[in-house]
């Protein structure tokens, strides 16, 4: 057993030297074969042919795929080290890349990611053999279809442009994975413009939407509403009708309230059922104070999902605001009821009532009958108190360290008052406050 474990690994050895040799030579042949095609065209007597441009396409994909060598992604680190070994990581170092904890390796010519199964997740090309090898390909098979007038290489043209399209869209979906939305837009929309290329001339409807989507989380709001008009266009609606609400709260942020309604609108009527759609009407009717369609909106909302607690949450600060106390009351304890770990619940909560105090307390500085103000400041004192137990389960709950910095400032200051008053509360005093200053 010995030898022959010896005999697998001197093996492996050898054919990771080879791999490594194999893959500098391979990233060296691509540029001398990009180098010698792009001679062919650049050449008057043999720039008609057909031929010369697809093989100077095909070369400029070689180069495009040169630098991952023999890595793919889901290979195991073991796989990695038998097929391409010897070539080694300049540095390794810990990475969060889509908010995923990776290992990462840096090369001479690209990055490996590796997840916490130890497979490869993401290939980042750092030295590309040519830069936008992808368009200057894609220009070679246009090229090349505008010479085959007989259209003899029409499928082959049309094999290698879907080839184009699906590299735009690998490597638009590693932009977003590393968080770049603006990148990812504009490849996104690369794979678009290539599936929509002649002779392929297909629309990628699912490339447009992305496109729009990512440039919507860059707040990038004009871009993604011409993507998303342009999904319209082609009766691509998204999941849900998506399309509708992603174009309604573009329309709301640009400052067009009105179109956000007709555009909200006209998608409900296509899919009056779209949770999305529903909510986008109901964040929309909350800044108008329209109340009566937004409980119309939100028990519809309720009904769909009865246990998305942000539901109630809503409902909790729509009825804060028309001055509901316990009804308001009623909604957040329902949130926390329906998600106890969601903290939104217990902040509305503990905010209704910390607001609801100060108020009070302003009634009362302002009253000159003593008993008014004694009454006045012990509903003051009521509501300060009430709002400390949510806001310490808040505390208690999140993850997000500015919210729990700002939930530890509205406890610092009701325990201040209430510190005189007992141990428990000067504790409590010191320890929120011993956490504002940490």
């Amino acid at each position: 057993m010995k030898k022959i474990l010896a005999i697998i690994a001197i093996a492996a050895s050898m054919f990771a030297v080879n791999a490594q040799a194999q893959n500098a030579k391979s990233v060296a042949a691509a540029k001398a074969a990009v180098d010698k095609a792009q001679a062919a065209v650049e050449n008057a007597k043999q720039n008609t042919k057909t031929a010369t441009w697809l093989k100077y396409g095909q070369t400029l994909l070689d180069a495009y795929n040169a630098p991952a060598g023999n890595v793919w992604v889901g290979m195991s680190a073991q796989e990695l080290q038998v097929l391409a070994g010897g070539e080694k990581p300049v540095s390794e170092s810990q990475a969060v890349v889509g908010g995923q904890p990776m290992l990462k390796q840096e090369y001479a010519n690209k990055n490996i990611y590796f997840n916490q199964a130890g497979q490869v997740a993401l290939i980042e090309v750092t030295k590309p053999v040519v830069e936008n090898a992808l368009g200057k390909a894609l220009d070679a098979y246009k090229k090349a279809a505008e010479l085959d007038a007989k259209g003899q290489k029409t499928k082959d043209i049309q094999t290698a442009i879907g080839n184009i399209a699906s590299k735009y869209m690998d490597d638009a979906y590693n932009a977003y994975t590393m968080g770049d939305m603006a990148k990812a837009s504009s490849l996104f929309e690369q794979a678009a413009k290539a599936s929509a290329t002649a002779p392929l001339s297909q629309i990628d409807t699912n490339a447009l939407y992305n496109a729009g989507f990512t440039a919507w989380s860059a707040q990038n709001w004009n871009r993604a509403q011409g993507f998303f008009q342009e999904c319209l266009k082609h009766n691509y609606f998204g999941e849900g009708g998506e399309v509708y609400a992603k174009l309604g709260d573009i329309a709301d942020k640009l400052g067009d309230k009105a179109g956000a309604l007709n555009i909200l609108n006209e998608g409900r009527a296509k899919f009056p059922g779209s949770q999305t759609i529903i909510i986008g009407l109901i964040n929309l009717y909350m800044t108008e104070g329209n109340h009566d369609q937004v409980f119309s909106l939100l028990r519809e909302a309720q009904k769909n999902e009865p246990n998305n607690a942000s539901l109630y949450y809503v409902e909790g600060n729509t009825l804060a605001d028309m001055g509901k106390v316990d009804e308001a009351l009623a909604a957040y304890d329902k949130a926390s009821q329906v998600n106890p770990a969601y903290e939104y619940g217990y902040i509305g909560k503990g905010k209704f009532l910390y607001d609801r105090a100060v108020d009070i307390q302003d009634k009362a500085n302002a009253e000159s009958d003593d008993a008014k103000y004694m009454a006045l400041m012990a509903e003051f004192e009521k509501c300060l108190k009430g709002c400390i137990e949510p806001f310490e389960k808040a505390f208690e709950v999140t993850k997000d360290e500015s919210l729990k910095k700002a939930v530890a400032e509205y406890l610092k200051n009701a325990c201040f008052r209430f510190r005189t008053e007992s141990a428990d509360f000067q504790a409590k005093y010191e320890k929120y406050n011993n956490y504002m200053n940490s």
